[in-house]
């Protein structure tokens, strides 16, 4: 504000041609692209296996030997918070296997490493293939046996 020679007060504009609606609208414009800001750098800090995964294969190749495999063994369950429950069940060579205990996951570049009560699935695995809704882990015991598991939402 300034005041007029007279000794009044004279109100500047806001903007030549702003009026109050297009200034509130501009204002509203830039929160919302702010928010998706926000939104988008936070969704994409959420890792793609955190969901519940069908395990459509889990096999061991052994060098030398025939693959073990088995097919729609149950569903695995990763959280955000890093905890996640395996509800699986399979017969690998006459052998019937459950496994439905909980585990704590860590997601580090493309190693997920599984920890828990013993299991096939407690180890570090390999993240092959990564994507929204399938994804492929492999693991080794660093002789001779490769576990690879396929996991589809």
């Amino acid at each position: 504000m300034t005041t007029h020679q007279k000794g009044g007060i004279v109100r500047k504009p806001y903007r030549v041609g702003m009026t109050k609606i297009n200034i509130h609208m501009k204002k509203t414009s830039l929160n919302f692209i702010l928010l998706l800001g926000v939104i988008a750098v936070f969704s994409s800090c959420s890792p793609r296996i955190v969901g519940v995964w069908n395990v459509e294969s889990f096999e061991t190749v052994s060098q030398g030997k025939e693959a073990i495999s088995a097919k729609n063994i149950g569903k695995i369950t990763f959280r955000k918070d890093g905890t996640g429950v395996k509800d699986l069940s399979f017969t690998i060579l006459g052998i019937v296997k459950e496994d439905k205990t909980p585990f704590k996951w860590i997601l580090n570049d493309n190693l997920l490493t599984i920890s828990g009560q013993e299991s096939d699935f407690v180890k570090t695995w390999i993240v092959v293939d990564n994507q929204k809704k399938y994804q492929k882990i492999k693991s080794t015991d660093g002789a001779d046996q490769v576990q690879t598991v396929v996991l589809r939402k």
